[in-house]
């Protein structure tokens, strides 16, 4: 591993650990900078996918307690007490994670063919749209009124895990748009926040797993700085989530989307004339 896919390796973690939290696309923003420096977009997505995994684990310890009463209660689910007490939670990540397949693996595959045809201008671009959009989709879900719901239904899972298969998408936000998703579903934001969060394990474990499998190994980062990059976002990530899940109550995330949106799309362009 050279010092150039060291430097990489840890801006990636870094990057990843951070904005992972927050209602922006992880996936978009840490492929904008991969293609930044220098890494061919197809790649650049698919990287983006597999790191996913270093928060995935700050995410796992972060909500180990939820984790473990779902695994308590487990053994004892039954289809009519499905969405009764602790088996809601079982059920809800079952029942989503198996709609976020439906919708996701038909789009992972479009959307890794269309990164692969693209510039880097454009690409850079058409992330800024997908930014745009799901700063719009934030904006309006915050004209509803909360509600006091914390325990999620069979709608609630098909809804959320159906907005998630769209996420793969990259620029837009997996954690903006199920959040949004339960907010008008009137979940109080720290319950949708939980839901959405504990959903991204199992997704983004998938996501990495379906990403090696289609690259045929690691994709295209050496193994010595794949370990770098995931330990870097697991440590940055476990010690931002509490920080900035605070923050995220207070700040107008829609208007972090759209500016965003807004730089990668003159950015894109800038990166297209100059090519």
């Amino acid at each position: 591993m050279t010092l150039t896919e060291l430097a990489v390796a840890v801006l990636a973690g870094i990057v990843q650990g951070v904005v992972e939290w927050l209602p922006v696309s992880s996936q978009g923003n840490l492929a904008l900078v991969l293609t930044a420096v220098g890494t061919d977009p197809q790649v650049a997505l698919q990287l983006a996918l597999f790191l996913q995994v270093g928060t995935t684990l700050s995410a796992a310890t972060y909500y180990r307690s939820d984790i473990a009463t779902a695994f308590a209660a487990a053994p004892g689910w039954r289809p009519r007490s499905a969405y009764d007490a602790d088996n809601a939670i079982v059920s809800y990540v079952i029942v989503a994670c198996l709609m976020t397949g439906l919708v996701g693996i038909p789009l992972y595959i479009f959307a890794v063919d269309l990164a692969g045809q693209l510039t880097g201008g454009v690409f850079i671009a058409a992330i800024g749209v997908l930014l745009l959009l799901t700063g719009a989709l934030q904006l309006a879900s915050e004209s509803v009124a909360m509600g006091g719901r914390e325990t999620p239904t069979l709608l609630d899972s098909l809804l959320v895990g159906g907005v998630q298969g769209v996420a793969i998408l990259p620029g837009v936000s997996r954690s903006g748009v199920t959040t949004s998703a339960l907010l008008f579903r009137s979940y109080e934001p720290p319950a949708a926040f939980r839901l959405s969060f504990l959903l991204s394990i199992p997704a983004s474990l998938a996501a990495a797993a379906l990403t090696v499998a289609g690259a045929g190994g690691l994709p295209g980062i050496s193994p010595v700085a794949a370990a770098v990059a995931l330990s870097v976002s697991a440590v940055v990530g476990y010690l931002t989530i509490d920080a900035l899940m605070r923050v995220v109550e207070r700040v107008p995330f829609w208007a972090v989307c759209v500016a965003l949106g807004t730089l990668a799309i003159v950015g894109g362009g800038v990166v297209s004339v100059i090519a």
